[in-house]
């Protein structure tokens, strides 16, 4: 027997930099969201007197050994166990490497996961987070899901008020983007006391450089210094932090009716969207876009309350694009502003390369999916993952 999990994807809804911490990290204040996008993780564990660990996947560029995230989560937790087994992990990957939507970490957690479950035995709540957050910094997100806040250096979690699910375009580009590089390259635009401008309604010029544009309480943008920083984290921290929820465990939450995901592969394919509505078999397009339609407005509607649309952006735009100026000809696809079915939100996701759009229907994603397809890039059709269903969904019976 073994466990197969699907393993989720994220996206930042926000970033921010902060400076270089005494243990080498960056601070950062960021806004995680889970996304129905995914790999699937299988774990086959049985006890033994002694621990051996094997890794397989279907992407040559994933490691096999030690260095995988999988590999130390599985090894940590039963050094933390006490315990000793054989164990197989099969990684299916179908997402992005190097694409700034946590796939690696989100390995990581799925094969903790699974790995209880074979052997029948888990660790507490704080000791899987604080393991997780050893593993790597996004780790401890994917036990969590839905909307959460990260700070520290993104491995200090807490869950956020949910959204309901929206329509989500994932843009692709066949460029992978360096974190370690971005980092420096931000470093540099610290020491070099650049300027900048902050929130949605912040565009790039053509050169790289961000423009204001239409939010006068910022026209005089701010001079990017560490001190500075530091107060703009330490300010949208206690902006986000007043949205958390406290909950007294994370565990599935039960199933619900007529909720909107995606089919079992995470992407919606096709002419009508493989989404669990509720509906009769047979309802029209119109009827399906209408259900979407008043489902996206109650989720913009949550964005506007949360400032995701008045204040948020990824830091990591403003030294990416100018390295990749084909990703900021990306985002304004995804964006759409001159066309009908333009995006509530588009931003690159972590580091990159992924970059994503969120949308008030499902024609209007479809319409941003097409104008992403059309320049060459890959674009996929999905949509973000409450917790209550991020964690219905994560066995793959």
């Amino acid at each position: 027997m073994s466990t197969r999990v699907r393993s989720f994807s994220k996206i930042n809804l926000g970033l921010a930099i902060g400076p270089v911490r005494g243990d080498g990290f960056h601070a950062l204040t960021t806004m995680y969201q889970t996304l129905a996008l995914h790999d699937v993780v299988t774990v086959s564990a049985k006890r033994a007197a002694v621990t051996a660990i094997s890794l397989t996947t279907n992407d040559a560029r994933v490691p096999v050994d030690g260095r995988n995230t999988a590999w130390k989560m599985v090894a940590g937790c039963l050094a933390r166990l006490g315990m000793a087994a054989e164990v197989e992990v099969h990684i299916e990957k179908r997402l992005p490497v190097q694409g700034g939507m946590g796939a690696g970490s989100a390995n990581a957690a799925a094969a903790l996961l699974g790995l209880e479950r074979e052997l029948g035995v888990a660790l507490g709540e704080a000791e899987r987070l604080e393991l997780a957050a050893t593993v790597g910094s996004d780790v401890p997100l994917f036990l969590i899901g839905g909307a959460v806040l990260g700070v520290g250096r993104g491995e200090l979690v807490t869950s956020l008020r949910d959204f309901a699910a929206i329509p989500c375009v994932v843009a692709v580009p066949g460029v992978g983007v360096s974190t370690p590089a971005a980092f420096r390259d931000w470093d540099a635009v610290v020491a070099r006391g650049e300027r900048f401008a902050r929130g949605a309604n912040a565009h790039l010029s053509d050169d790289g450089t961000v423009a204001k544009m239409g939010h006068p309480e910022l026209e005089a943008g701010g001079t990017l210094t560490s001190a500075g920083i530091r107060d703009r984290l330490e300010e949208l921290s206690l902006v986000y932090s007043s949205l958390s929820v406290r909950t007294e465990s994370v565990k599935a939450g039960s199933a619900k009716t007529g909720v909107v995901e995606p089919g079992a592969s995470g992407i919606v394919r096709g002419d009508l969207p493989e989404w669990d509505l509720g509906n009769k078999q047979g309802s029209s397009d119109r009827d399906q876009d209408g259900m979407l339609d008043d489902l996206a407005e109650n989720a913009l509607l949550a964005l506007v309350r949360t400032g995701i649309g008045d204040g948020l952006q990824n830091d990591f735009e403003a030294v990416v694009f100018p390295q990749y100026p084909s990703l900021r000809e990306t985002k304004r696809q995804l964006m759409g502003s001159d066309s009908g079915s333009p995006a509530l939100y588009a931003a690159l996701s972590g580091s990159g390369s992924a970059l994503f759009g969120l949308y008030r229907s499902m024609a209007d994603a479809r319409a941003a999916q097409q104008r992403v397809q059309a320049s060459g890039v890959e674009a996929l059709l999905t949509a973000t993952l409450p917790r209550d269903d991020y964690w219905r969904r994560m066995f793959a019976e």
